[in-house]
C-alpha cells in the first residue's frame, strides 16, 4: 500500500474554515473499491498505533481499499491547539467532514460503488463515527465500530485528580481514571496537556448516541473482556440494523489487534 500526504486543500470550505488534522491517504497496489474506508483511532492513540502497528493497513491493502488515515486533535501528528474548543466532538466532526470533501468524497449512491465512505472507528473513534454517521447519512455507506459503548468512558474521567497527580504525583482513586491515565503515558511523545483538554471538552459535550442514530449497517465488536463495551448491545438495539461480535479473550485495550476483528470488518464493509 502506498501513502501520499495531502499537501494543498480545496479552497472550498465546508464548515467556513479549515481543516489542520494530520491525514494520509493511503493506496492499494491494485484498487478493487474505489470507496475509501476512513479509520477513526482511540484516545491517547494514534493512526499509527491503532492501524498501521496493528495490521490494518495491510490487511485493507490485501482487500482492495483505498484508506484514509487522520489522527485526532494532540494526537499523533496532529495539531496540540491551545483553544478547548478544537478538542470538542463537534469541532472534530466538522474537520472530517471538511477532510472527506478535500479527498473527494462523494455522497453515497447504492448504484456508484466508488461513491460514499466507510467507516472503521475504535473506542474514542467509534463515538464518533457513530454521531458522524447519524449526522451525515449521505454520506457514509457503512461503519465499523470497536469497543463502543453507550456512554463515553471520558465522561467520567477525574479530571481534577488526574491533574493533580500529573502535578505533584498524587494518587488517584478513582480506578477508570487511573487506568487510563496510565495508558497514555506509556505512549512516547502523548501530550498530556492535549490529552487532558480533550477530556475537558468531551465532558462538555456528553455521548447521547440516542440523539442522532446512524440508519446504515453497522458492524459492533468488542472483547468478551471489554468491561468498558459492555453497554454496546444497547447501540445495537437503538440502531436496528446492527451486527454484533464479541472476540473471545480479547479486552478493549488489544480487541484492535485482533485478527478476527479484521476479518470480520473487511467481509462486513464488502457485502
Amino acid at each position: 500500500m502506498n501513502a501520499r500526504h495531502q499537501g494543498t486543500r480545496p479552497e472550498h470550505l465546508v464548515e467556513g474554515s479549515r481543516q489542520e488534522l494530520a491525514f494520509q491517504v493511503h493506496e492499494p497496489d491494485a484498487a478493487a473499491l474505489e470507496r475509501p474506508v476512513l479509520l477513526l483511532h482511540g484516545f491517547a492513540s494514534s493512526s499509527r498505533l491503532n492501524w498501521s502497528d496493528a495490521g490494518w493497513l495491510s490487511a485493507l491493502a490485501d482487500a482492495g481499499r483505498r484508506v484514509v488515515t487522520v489522527d485526532l486533535p494532540g494526537h499523533g501528528s496532529s495539531p496540540a491547539p491551545d483553544e478547548l474548543d478544537e478538542y470538542s466532538p463537534s469541532r472534530i466532526r466538522a474537520e472530517l467532514l471538511q477532510l472527506l470533501a478535500d479527498v473527494g468524497v462523494r455522497p453515497y449512491r447504492a448504484e456508484d460503488p466508488a461513491s460514499g465512505v466507510d467507516l472503521i472507528g475504535y473506542s474514542l473513534g467509534a463515538r464518533l463515527a457513530w454521531e458522524f454517521g447519524g449526522a451525515q447519512p449521505q454520506l457514509v455507506h457503512r461503519m465499523v465500530l470497536g469497543g463502543p459503548a453507550s456512554h463515553d468512558p471520558l465522561a467520567d474521567f477525574d479530571l481534577a485528580a488526574a491533574q493533580q497527580f500529573l502535578a505533584d504525583g498524587t494518587p488517584i482513586a478513582d480506578r477508570s481514571t487511573q487506568e487510563l491515565l496510565r495508558m497514555a503515558q506509556l505512549v512516547p511523545g502523548n501530550n498530556m496537556f492535549a490529552l487532558m483538554s480533550m477530556v475537558q471538552a468531551i465532558k462538555a459535550e456528553p455521548f447521547t448516541p440516542t440523539e442522532a442514530v446512524p440508519k446504515m449497517p453497522l458492524l459492533l465488536v468488542a472483547g468478551e473482556q471489554d468491561e468498558l463495551a459492555s453497554t454496546m448491545p444497547e447501540l445495537a438495539r437503538l440502531s436496528g440494523r446492527a451486527d454484533v461480535v464479541w472476540i473471545p479473550g480479547r479486552t478493549h485495550a488489544d480487541v484492535v489487534t485482533s485478527r478476527a476483528f479484521k476479518k470480520a470488518a473487511i467481509a462486513f464493509l464488502a457485502s
